[in-house]
């Protein structure tokens, strides 16, 4: 591309986009709301004299709800990918190479499946959060497993992280596929609908809960642009300029673990999301990351909106699954990316 915008327009046009899609999200699905209809329910919202109107109700009630979970998802996803690819100086990295998606998906499926073995009294316990705490606790284990892993004479081997990575992520599908072996048809059928991804989950409690574990991730990730620009130099480099490399790494991990294993664990796996995000907005605006992480989390936010949007409308009165439409969306754009990277090798 030869021509690239200003950080600032950059992220202006984030926003915007953004904000389309929450219109159009609102207005998609079962029942149109139009941009009337949302103006007027905005600012009864404002006022703090909400109606009992049908569009009242649907959009506070489920829509909202749901909007805010898909920018919470988006977000978490977009900012992870980014800062995965800056840790790895890597542009094809993805969230999944730390093993949270593996290890939710793998502790989801035990819940589904299995835990009337290991623990009868697992939803009296925990209800219906039980299966979103045990695939977050399940993606972080994972995640812990394959950081320890990855370590070698007190410091992180980022190709370790990566060999470890694709070893235990091969291992949870194989547990997950003993899983789906053993499980009923019932238990197969909820545990195939979890791992496809969707916002159809979305709950007060869960967009609070998901909401605050994603603000805390974005706002830690977004401090380290500037080593993460110092390390794009390479790890030496960013050592002699002063920069904690071997802290860096580990709060990059962190924070993409704890937004990743949030929102896996209440929507399921949303993929491609966190490669293609950070890739768009490094084409426009460069590689500076203290306008890729921001920029990244916003059209992440964006494209998660604009796909559940089209999964709530497709095939009404059915919903399309919201990993299947990222996916299709993904998979061109990462063959493009390899394309690209085999012309200019």
């Amino acid at each position: 591309m030869s021509w690239r915008l200003s950080p600032r327009a950059a992220l202006a046009l984030g926003a915007l986009l953004l904000l389309a899609a929450v219109v159009a999200g609102s207005a998609s699905g079962a029942y149109p709301i139009t941009p009337v209809q949302l103006l007027r329910l905005l600012g009864e919202a404002i006022t703090g004299t909400p109606g009992a109107s049908a569009e009242s109700l649907v959009f506070f009630n489920i829509r909202l709800p749901r909007l805010l979970l898909g920018i919470a998802t988006g977000a978490g996803l977009g900012l992870s990918g980014a800062l995965m690819q800056g840790l790895f100086r890597n542009p094809l990295a993805d969230p999944g190479l730390v093993g949270v998606s593996g290890g939710a998906a793998l502790a989801a499926a035990a819940v589904i499946v299995a835990s009337n073995y290991w623990w009868p009294g697992l939803p009296h316990t925990l209800g219906s959060w039980s299966l979103v705490l045990m695939a977050f606790a399940g993606g972080l284990t994972v995640t812990t497993l394959i950081y320890a892993l990855a370590q070698s004479r007190g410091a992180t081997r980022m190709g370790l992280m990566l060999l470890a990575g694709i070893a235990v992520n091969a291992l949870a599908n194989a547990g997950l596929g003993w899983l789906s072996f053993l499980a009923t048809d019932e238990q197969l059928r909820n545990l195939q609908f979890w791992l496809l991804g969707s916002l159809g989950g979305a709950r007060w409690s869960a967009v609070a809960l998901v909401g605050s574990i994603v603000a805390v991730a974005v706002a830690w990730g977004l401090t380290l642009a500037r080593p993460l620009n110092a390390i794009a130099l390479g790890e030496a480099q960013a050592a002699l300029l002063g920069v904690p490399v071997e802290r860096v790494k580990r709060r990059a991990v962190l924070a993409c673990a704890l937004a990743v294993g949030a929102v896996t664990a209440t929507t399921g796996i949303v993929g491609f999301v966190g490669l293609i995000a950070p890739h768009w907005v490094r084409l426009v605006v460069g590689p500076d990351h203290r306008v890729v992480l921001p920029g990244a989390a916003l059209l992440g936010a964006a494209l998660v909106l604009a796909a559940d949007a089209v999964a709530r409308t497709a095939v009404q009165p059915a919903e399309l699954p919201l990993g299947v439409l990222t996916a299709f969306i993904g998979a061109p754009m990462f063959l493009a990316m390899l394309r690209r990277f085999r012309g200019s090798a």
